[in-house]
């Protein structure tokens, strides 16, 4: 059965430890993330993201980039932590690439010229929904999954890789997979000291 909505947004955590394991058929990763991206709401439907699904070497390869960035921005230092962490991603099944399309939000901006410093805010409010969204429909399918930032340490090669436009801003990865181990405790700040109601 399927979960409710409330339960799936509590199951939704950072999963770090994955494997490889296939969870469901690839045509239902992409029919839960092209659902995703068809409705989740962006500012004036700009409709400006854009993913780049990654499984299999793909997925592999985007973490040995990803490694091997991070050791050239290091001065060729090793990093057990670092290399641990990349290989806990490339461990699992997949990887998500989250962009904006800067031209859409470009033509925004001179289309209406009052609002023209908000739209890469709400350009990013609405990436930032769409994480959510792909990232609690993983887990309603059975993945682990956390959100990574090492962008714009690896835009150049992952642009070049996977002939990406140029006009496309990378947001965020998210590496998803079965998870072989759970997310860890997680602590809450008390909701009275972070929602006020007036009646």
């Amino acid at each position: 059965m399927t979960k409710d909505f409330y339960n799936a947004i509590e199951d939704r955590r950072s999963f770090y430890s994955l494997s490889k394991e296939k969870v469901v058929p690839q045509n239902r990763i992409k029919e839960v993330i092209d659902h995703a991206v068809q409705y989740s709401p962006s500012a004036f439907n700009s409709q400006s993201a854009r993913l780049v699904v990654l499984t299999g070497q793909n997925h592999d390869l985007l973490w040995d980039i990803t490694k091997e960035t991070l050791r050239n921005a290091a001065g060729k230092k090793e990093n057990g932590k670092t290399e641990d962490k990349m290989q806990s991603f490339k461990n699992g099944y997949g990887t998500v690439l989250f962009f904006e399309d800067q031209v859409i939000i470009e033509g925004l901006q001179a289309q209406y010229k009052t609002y023209s410093d908000n739209f890469p805010i709400w350009s990013n409010q609405a990436s930032g929904i769409l994480q959510f969204v792909v990232w609690t429909s993983l887990e309603i399918e059975g993945f682990g999954a956390s959100l990574q930032h090492y962008n714009p340490l690896i835009d150049e090669e992952v642009k070049k890789t996977w002939d990406i436009p140029p006009h496309w801003k990378l947001i965020a990865q998210m590496p998803f997979g079965k998870a072989t181990e759970g997310p860890g405790d997680k602590a809450f700040a008390p909701i009275e000291e972070r929602v006020k109601y007036f009646q």
